[in-house]
Formats: C-alpha cells, structure tokens, sequence
C-alpha cells in the first residue's frame, strides 16, 4: 500500500475547498486501480492536507500529477503555492 500526502496553503474556505475535491477529484481517483482511499484534512490557519491511498507506487505517484493539474483547472485561485508533496510505502495502517 502505497500514500501521496499533499500539504497546501489555501485562502478562502476549507469546507468548500474539501467540497469541490469530493465532486471533482475523487471521481478521477476512483477511476485510477487500486485506488484505496483518499482524505482531506483542514489543518487550520490556512493549510490543508490530501492523503491518497492506492496498492502502487505508480499509481500513488500519478494521483500527484492528476491532482496537480485538478488544482490547476479548479481551484488554482484558492491555492496560490504548489503543494509540499511526500509519497512513499505506508509502514503501518490499523484500523478500528
């Protein structure tokens, strides 16, 4: 299992910003295999957080590009700064 953790500065509203990833970008993740999972986490003062979950590497690797060019077409004026982005080998996942 395989994470894409993207870290933006925004302006404006997170619960909109998280809204218009849930109807426009998530629908492309769906679309990708072994998509597993994706999250938006409002980190206050103006940051937000993407995780993305998928079996590959690859295909956590290209969720960057899909979401790089979603920001760019959708929201770009929200999100002046391009994102801190990590992706790597999740080491542990638990559930309740």
């Amino acid at each position: 299992m395989y994470a894409s953790i993207r870290r933006y500065r925004f302006t404006g509203s997170a619960k909109d910003l998280a809204q218009k990833a849930e109807a426009g970008l998530v629908p492309i993740f769906k679309k990708n295999p072994g998509f597993i999972a994706y999250y938006v986490v409002d980190g206050g003062d103006g940051h937000l957080a993407s995780v993305s979950v998928f079996e590959s590497a690859e295909a956590a690797h290209n969720s960057n590009e899909q979401a790089a060019r979603w920001v760019k077409d959708n929201v770009s004026q929200f999100m002046p700064d391009p994102p801190q982005v990590i992706h790597g080998q999740v080491l542990v996942a638990e559930k309740r």
